[in-house]
């Protein structure tokens, strides 16, 4: 059996390399490319950057630009940009009390977004997701109105997820659901493909996109938290979800980690104080009990304390440096803050010598739903070959 070292290496294999390499060298350029700066960055000939241009051109993928002024001799060459018509991902988000779906092109731009506010308790698992399905159909329609091409959907849901079904949303009531058959069952979704994930996971995997900084332009607001990351600290961050439960998802040097069977994150059922309240999932005093949504709702008093509690449990074991708080924490971020560092600085082992960044959420309550949307478009920037394919 020969090795990997001396397997001989397809042609249809190298071609896919490099267009996925042409294709991130446009994305990840601070200015339009010409083709002649492509070729340079690359190593590769411009004969074959020309003609892997073409194909991207062809496909949707790319559009060339008006080259800037140019003050030297010689006619300037034309730049090189991701298209905002062509492929996009369409991210789905069902949540306690809320639908929600978006539409995001390959720039990482935003073009639709659709939010219904409405308790999903009362529903079983198929009504809820007709109605998400329902929503999701307006959302493509909307898309491939304005020339866009879904390129698959991604469902963002508060629960526990392996092999495809979502195996218990403990503030759902699901338990062994099969979202993506349900959704396939959808006439106007029938075609696409759909994966499922927890949504602090997606969340988070939206925010690290945002945090690096995305074509579109995109960045981390500066100043918008306490402390200073230093350099790379931003690819390794614990993102925390506010919703009725308590979800995390937690990046390491740009990578989320999933554990072993892809259920970590799951901070809500952290107890903070053992003699507390009872909470759903049978345990008594779960930080849910007094930082979830419902609690802020009602005014919690121990809410910032809990929460600084159990980030402080996090930061102590993983040794994490930067803390983003999402969801519903977003927005009220700075009643939040002096209460959760109280915490962090006294429980803290390590407080003293590199204080843990504490931010909100680049993304807001839209995280989950734009992380998953970004999961399809980062499939097609990762592997161009397999999308030009699906045009033929």
């Amino acid at each position: 059996m020969l090795s990997a070292s001396t397997t001989p290496v397809r042609q249809s294999s190298v071609r896919a390399h490099n267009l996925a390499l042409v294709l991130h060298t446009v994305a990840n350029s601070a200015n339009p490319p010409s083709r002649a700066a492509v070729s340079a960055a690359t190593g590769l000939t411009r004969a074959t950057v020309s003609a892997l241009v073409d194909d991207l051109l062809a496909g949707g993928l790319l559009v060339e630009v008006d080259p800037p002024p140019r003050t030297g001799a010689g006619r300037p060459a034309a730049g090189l940009a991701l298209t905002s018509t062509g492929p996009a991902g369409l991210g789905l988000e069902i949540n306690v009390d809320y639908l929600a779906a978006c539409v995001v092109d390959l720039t990482g731009a935003v073009r639709h977004r659709h939010v219904e506010h409405a308790d999903q308790r009362p529903a079983d698992p198929a009504q809820a997701l007709a109605a998400l399905g329902s929503l999701a159909a307006r959302a493509r329609h909307a898309a491939e109105t304005d020339g866009l091409i879904v390129a698959g959907a991604a469902l963002a849901v508060p629960g526990l997820v392996a092999g495809g079904l979502v195996r218990v949303a403990p503030n759902l009531g699901w338990q062994d659901v099969d979202a993506v058959q349900a959704l396939l069952g959808i006439p106007e979704l029938a075609d696409l493909p759909i994966t499922v994930d927890n949504e602090a996971n997606l969340a988070a995997l939206g925010e690290l996109r945002v945090a690096g900084g995305d074509p579109a332009g995109h960045h981390s607001p500066p100043g918008a938290g306490s402390g200073h990351s230093r350099p790379g600290e931003e690819n390794s961050f614990l993102y925390v979800s506010g919703e009725i439960g308590i979800g995390a998802g937690l990046v390491l040097d740009g990578e989320l980690y999933r554990g072993v069977r892809g259920w970590s994150g799951e901070i809500g059922h952290v107890t903070v104080y053992p003699d507390g309240r009872p909470c759903r999932c049978g345990a008594r005093g779960c930080l849910e009990q007094y930082a979830g949504q419902e609690a802020l709702d009602a005014g919690e008093p121990l809410a910032a304390a809990a929460l600084g509690i159990a980030l402080s449990a996090v930061v102590n074991l993983l040794d994490v440096p930067v803390i983003v708080l999402g969801g519903a924490y977003a927005p009220i971020f700075a009643s939040l803050r002096d209460g959760i560092e109280a915490e962090l600085r006294a429980r803290v082992l390590t407080s003293a010598l590199a204080p843990v960044v504490l931010r909100p959420a680049s993304l807001g309550a839209d995280a989950a739903m734009r992380g998953a949307a970004d999961t399809i478009i980062r499939g097609v920037r990762e592997d161009p070959a397999t999308w030009l394919r699906r045009l033929t």
